[in-house]
C-alpha cells in the first residue's frame, strides 16, 4: 500500500473513529472531525500532508499525490 491510500485510509478511520466517539462520550469530539477535514482539505490545495511526512520517513513507498 503506498502513502496515498493509507493517508486517505487513516483519516477515514480517524473521520469515522471519532464521530462514533462524539455520539457515545462528548459532542467535542466533533472538533477532531473537523481538524481531520481541514487537513485534508488544505493538502488538496498545498500537497503538504504532515502524516504523509511521516510514512515517508517509515519507508513506505510513495505514491502520486504526495511525494
Amino acid at each position: 500500500m503506498n502513502i496515498d491510500r493509507l493517508v486517505f485510509a487513516i483519516a477515514g478511520s480517524f473521520i469515522l473513529l471519532s464521530i462514533a466517539l462524539s455520539q457515545l462520550h462528548s459532542e467535542y469530539w466533533l472538533f477532531f472531525t473537523g481538524f481531520v477535514g481541514l487537513n485534508m482539505l488544505q493538502a488538496a490545495f498545498t500537497g503538504f500532508c504532515p502524516l504523509a511526512r511521516v510514512l515517508k520517513v517509515f519507508g513506505v513507498q510513495a505514491g502520486c499525490a504526495f511525494n
